[in-house]
C-alpha cells in the first residue's frame, strides 16, 4: 500500500507540473510592457469578441439615429448615415446584404466582416488575448487530471479497508488524500485558465481603460467596456438582447442554406458553425478547436457572442485542411482558402 500511495503521489505532483509549465508557456507573451488597447472597439472584443464590438457599434448607431426600428426585430438605416469606424462599417455592409432587414442576421453578418475579425489578430498579435486553441490541450488535461484523481479518491476508501486488514499502518486513504485533493483543485483550476482566452496583459489592459472612462456612462462606452450587462437604456436592451440570443438562429440558417447547395463555393459552406465569433488568421499553439473557449463558437465561447467574455464556449470549430478565412456575406460563414487558417468560443 506504502508503495501504491507513493506512486500515486510522483503521478498527481509529475502531472500538475507539467501542467502547470505548458499552461504558462502556452499563454502569448505581450508585445511589450506598455501593450494596451487603443479604443474602445479593441476593449470591447477583449470583453466578449467579435459580439460585443458589434453590439457597441449598433448602439451608437441606434442612440443617434442613424439606425431605425423598422419593426418588431426588424432595423433600418436612415438615408446618408456614414460610418464612424470599421465596425460601423462593417454593421451598414451586413445591412445591405441583409434584404430582410433583421436585426439578428445583420449582427451575425457584421460579426464575421474582416474588419472585426482583424481587431481579434491584433490584440493576439500583442499578447492580449489567445488565438482560438492555444489552450485546448491544456484544458482538456487539467479536467481528465481533476477526473482521475477523483476517481482514485474515491477508489482509496475500500483500498483503505483493505489495508487495515492487512496490516495496522496508517490508513491508505490518510496517505493519499492530500495529494489527490490537491490534483483536482489544480486540474480545475488550470482546465479553468485554459478557457479564459483574456491573459494577464490583457486584463490589465482592459482594466486601465475602464479606469480611463470611469465618469462615462453613455450607453456605447458602457456596452463596449462591460458588454450588454453594461447596456442600461430599455429601448436598446429590448432591441438587442433578443438579437443576441438568435445570432445562433442566422448561424442554423447559413448551415442549412450550405446543406441545401452542397455544390457551392467554400465560401458559403460552413454549416459547422453555429456561429462563428472569431477565426483566427493564425492557429492557437496546440490548434484545432477549443470548445471550451473556442475561435468558432457560440453563445458564450470564447470570445462569444451574446455579450460572452473571452473565455467562455460552447459548440463547434471552424476548421480547413488548406486553412480558411473569415468572410463576411448574406450567410455569413467561414470561408477556404490557401493563405490563412481558420482556427478555433464565453
Amino acid at each position: 500500500m506504502n508503495i501504491l500511495a507513493l506512486a500515486i503521489w510522483i503521478a498527481v505532483v509529475v502531472s500538475c507540473v507539467l501542467l502547470a509549465g505548458g499552461l504558462r508557456r502556452a499563454r502569448p507573451v505581450p508585445a511589450g510592457p506598455s501593450a494596451g488597447l487603443h479604443d474602445l472597439s479593441e476593449a470591447a472584443f477583449v470583453v466578449g469578441g467579435p459580439a460585443t464590438v458589434v453590439d457597441s457599434a449598433l448602439v451608437s448607431m441606434f442612440g443617434d439615429g442613424r439606425l431605425v426600428v423598422g419593426g418588431p426585430g426588424i432595423v433600418q438605416v436612415r438615408p446618408g448615415a456614414r460610418a464612424a469606424d470599421p465596425a460601423e462599417r462593417a454593421v451598414l455592409q451586413a445591412h445591405a446584404s441583409a434584404p430582410s432587414g433583421w436585426l439578428y442576421q445583420v449582427r451575425y453578418a457584421a460579426m464575421c466582416d474582416p474588419a472585426v475579425q482583424e481587431i481579434g489578430n491584433a490584440l493576439a498579435a500583442r499578447g492580449l488575448i489567445a488565438p482560438p486553441g492555444t489552450g485546448r490541450t491544456w484544458r482538456r488535461w487539467g479536467l481528465v487530471q481533476a477526473v482521475v484523481c477523483l476517481v482514485w479518491l474515491v477508489a482509496s476508501i475500500p483500498l483503505t479497508f483493505v489495508g487495515l486488514a492487512l496490516d495496522s499502518g496508517l490508513p491508505f486513504i490518510a496517505l493519499v488524500a492530500p495529494v489527490l485533493f490537491a490534483g483536482i483543485v489544480v486540474g480545475l483550476f488550470c482546465a479553468a485558465r485554459a478557457r479564459n482566452r483574456v491573459t494577464p496583459a490583457g486584463l490589465r489592459a482592459l482594466l486601465a481603460l475602464r479606469s480611463a472612462y470611469v465618469n462615462d456612462r453613455t450607453p456605447q462606452v458602457q456596452t463596449a467596456l462591460f458588454g450588454l450587462r453594461g447596456l442600461r437604456d430599455p429601448f436598446l436592451r429590448q432591441q438587442l438582447v433578443p438579437a443576441a440570443r438568435s445570432t445562433r438562429l442566422a448561424a442554423a440558417q447559413a448551415g442549412a442554406h450550405a446543406h441545401r447547395h452542397p455544390y457551392t463555393s467554400s465560401s458559403d459552406s460552413a454549416p459547422e458553425l453555429l456561429p462563428v465569433v472569431w477565426c483566427a488568421m493564425s492557429g492557437g499553439g496546440d490548434g484545432g478547436s477549443d470548445r471550451g473557449g473556442s475561435g468558432c463558437g457560440s453563445s458564450g465561447s470564447g470570445c462569444g457572442s451574446s455579450g460572452s467574455g473571452c473565455g467562455g464556449g460552447s459548440s463547434s470549430s471552424c476548421g480547413s485542411s488548406s486553412g480558411s478565412s473569415c468572410s463576411s456575406s448574406s450567410s455569413s460563414s467561414c470561408s477556404s482558402s490557401s493563405s490563412s487558417s481558420c482556427s478555433s468560443s464565453s
